[in-house]
């Protein structure tokens, strides 16, 4: 086996180089997601009001979320959302909790959606996306209430209002259907519909190309 020569390992690194940059360019020149403007369950579903989202003054840009709190590439792809929303400073984002992930999965939902009447929802969200232990009740309380949250209440409000949380989840899985989303995570920015996760840099490409639309 021959070893490496200085003027091969030039080479190996011109090639790298050049790798790069041409990865870096298709990364700046491929639009992100696809354009779903003709689809009118996408305009529907930007413009939802009842879905739990988050509050930002004179945001330009909706971004609606379809994840699983069990989702792994959810969990992966959330910090790097949560960055770009931030640095963005004015896209408001709206939570569907899509459970596909089995039984454990949709009761984590069914309590961030109760956790909405609090007025935490967007807290719980990100515990329990930054949560990597099973979500058993008691984790599901301590990130409730490390989020200012009352669990009795919410145990009151999940039996009172089962109807409408059932009604929300069906929701957003027809919507999800609708939009042709294989999976959790899913990303609705405007017009541009993203299946699957992006990094910080990744989303904020997208933001530019919905407003460009």
């Amino acid at each position: 086996m021959r070893s490496f020569t200085r003027k091969d390992l030039i080479q190996l690194l011109i090639a790298v180089a050049i790798g790069y940059g041409v990865s870096q360019w298709l990364l700046r020149s491929v639009p992100v997601g696809r354009d779903v403007s003709a689809s009118h369950a996408a305009q529907a579903i930007v413009r939802d009001t009842e879905s739990p989202s988050s509050t930002v003054d004179g945001s330009t840009l909706t971004l609606v979320v379809f994840t699983d709190y069990q989702c792994p590439v959810c969990k992966l792809a959330n910090p790097e959302m949560d960055a770009a929303v931030a640095k963005d400073g004015r896209v408001r984002v709206v939570y569907r909790d899509w459970p596909v992930f089995g039984l454990l999965s949709e009761r984590a939902a069914r309590v961030a959606i109760a956790s909405h009447r609090q007025g935490i929802y967007p807290a719980v969200h990100r515990r329990l996306m930054d949560e990597r232990r099973r979500l058993e009740d008691p984790v599901l309380r301590e990130a409730v209430e490390a989020s200012g949250g009352d669990w009795q209440v919410l145990q009151d409000d999940l039996r009172t209002h089962a109807a409408e949380i059932d009604r929300q989840l069906a929701r957003n899985r027809m919507d999800a259907y609708a939009l042709g989303l294989p999976g959790t995570p899913g990303y609705l920015a405007g017009t541009r519909l993203v299946s699957g996760a992006l990094d910080a840099s990744g989303f904020a490409k997208l933001f530019a190309e919905a407003r460009d639309r």
